[in-house]
């Protein structure tokens, strides 16, 4: 065992919360060492989340509009698929990106320690690598050790029974593919394999895909599914597995009775926070049953010198929620004002329409008993999305009919998640609809769908027929 080394500021985590808190800490003047269990930094986001589904998701798209441009006058033939090629563009990109990271770290003289670490007092923790086990005692720490994938109990133990990690690298693709969980993750999977050729079965356990979200903006990417020849299955759950040699069986009750047969089955029904996995009770941090470290707006933690940020902290489990804090933690840590306050945190399905939202939704007022009022613009009469081969899609805002201020809003079309960024300025500065009825915004554009949506509500819409 190694001589104990001391770090004014320790990170535990190198995801997006945790990168973020290091990076903010030395520019503020902090030494700071990071702790993660790879080699490289970037977290479950940038290794084998968020950016390898993204590259995932472009290759899909890229091939559903070369299947589709025909009646544009413009063939293509069958794509062929190089599936080692396509694996190697992914991790190509992921490595320039966690090679960046390492060069910020190197220039913020941050020293990134590759280990597992878990305290092992209020004030010390021990890291595990390939070599021998390191003993750090620190002045402040930030938790931002993430989440791992729910895996659902009493499934057998087999190489064909996926998570979104196993998914994500591309082993193979198969024939007949079941996607247990119909969430944003259940559906970006979905999107990836049904455009490389899998034919696709996604079973959800909620009335709809995508719960949490607007049921109608829900149903137009279930629609767009479908049509790409995907199974639903809601309200059903998945009630006994049996794997033989030749494939794993799903025996399912509820909306869909029955049997489904697949090659590969991804579990996709959530991830559980990393509490339990860094050793908390030993600092003696406070944890919940589900693994979450609870914090106040300043990312604190019930021991004064520890912060916590990102997924451990609890839902919702976002990289961009992560990285906000893991900057409020480490303002704070540094003796700087700053919180974390906010119900305005977007959430995207980059399935193929989008679906994007921020702000609560229409469910979540009623439930509050908090009066709103709803407007919507159908794609269909845009023709920006027209022109650009888009499909089904809406923009549709809720704003308060006392004041007319905005209160959420869900985009379902190319590009939404993009969209979502003016809306949610538009959200923190307690826009009104007017507000955005009266900004000009640029012709032709999916844009201007935020606009009409709140000039239909207002009344002033001329690029739809509306009776009084």
């Amino acid at each position: 065992m190694s001589e104990k080394q001391h770090a004014d500021l320790v990170v535990i985590g190198a995801g997006p919360g945790g990168y973020a808190a290091a990076f903010r800490a030395a520019d503020l003047g902090r030494s700071v060492v990071l702790v993660d269990a790879r080699v490289t930094l970037g977290g479950v986001c940038l290794n084998e989340g968020c950016i390898p589904s993204k590259a995932l998701l472009h290759a899909a798209r890229v091939l559903h509009e070369a299947d589709n441009i025909g009646e544009w006058g413009i063939s293509f033939g069958k794509a062929k698929i190089d599936i080692d090629a396509l694996r190697k563009r992914k991790e190509a990109i992921v490595s320039q990106l966690t090679t960046g990271l390492a060069q910020l770290a190197r220039r913020r003289k941050v020293r990134c320690v590759a280990g597992r670490a878990v305290f092992t007092g209020i004030d010390e923790l021990a890291v595990s690598g390939t070599g021998a086990e390191e003993r750090w005692s620190f002045g402040q720490a930030i938790v931002a050790a993430g989440s791992s994938p729910v895996r659902l109990p009493g499934w057998p133990e087999d190489d064909r029974i996926w998570d979104s990690t196993a998914a994500l690298e591309l082993r193979a693709v198969p024939r007949r593919l079941a996607i247990v969980g119909g969430g944003i993750i259940g559906l970006e999977m979905a999107t990836i394999y049904a455009a490389l050729g899998s034919s696709v079965t996604v079973i959800e356990l909620a009335d709809q895909v995508a719960p949490g979200a607007e049921p109608d903006a829900a149903e137009l990417v279930r629609a767009s599914l479908k049509a790409r020849g995907c199974g639903i299955h809601v309200a059903t759950r998945v009630v006994a597995v049996a794997a033989s040699a030749s494939e794993v069986t799903l025996l399912c009750e509820g909306g869909f009775v029955g049997e489904v047969a697949a090659d590969a089955v991804i579990q996709a029904v959530g991830r559980r926070a990393n509490g339990g996995a860094v050793g908390a009770q030993a600092a003696g941090l406070a944890i919940e049953a589900n693994g979450v470290i609870p914090v106040d707006s300043q990312c604190r933690t019930n021991r004064a010198n520890i912060f916590a940020v990102g997924d451990i902290t609890g839902a919702p489990m976002l990289a961009h929620r992560a990285t906000h804090q893991g900057k409020v933690a480490a303002e704070v840590a540094s003796g700087h004002a700053a919180a974390f306050d906010t119900a305005f945190i977007p959430s995207i399905a980059y399935t193929d329409p989008e679906l994007a939202w921020v702000g609560p939704t229409t469910a979540q007022l009623k439930s509050a008993g908090i009066p709103f009022k709803v407007s919507r613009f159908p794609w269909a009469a845009s023709g920006r999305n027209l022109a650009s081969g888009g499909s089904d899609g809406q923009t549709m805002l809720i704003h308060s009919p006392d004041n007319l201020r905005l209160l959420g809003a869900t985009v379902v079309g190319p590009g939404a998640g993009e969209l979502l960024a003016a809306i949610g300025v538009a959200l923190e500065m307690g826009s009104t609809i007017s507000d955005i009825a009266l900004t000009v915004h640029a012709h032709p554009t999916l844009s201007e769908t935020v606009a009409f949506a709140a000039e239909r509500a207002l009344g002033t819409l001329t690029d739809l027929y509306q009776h009084s």
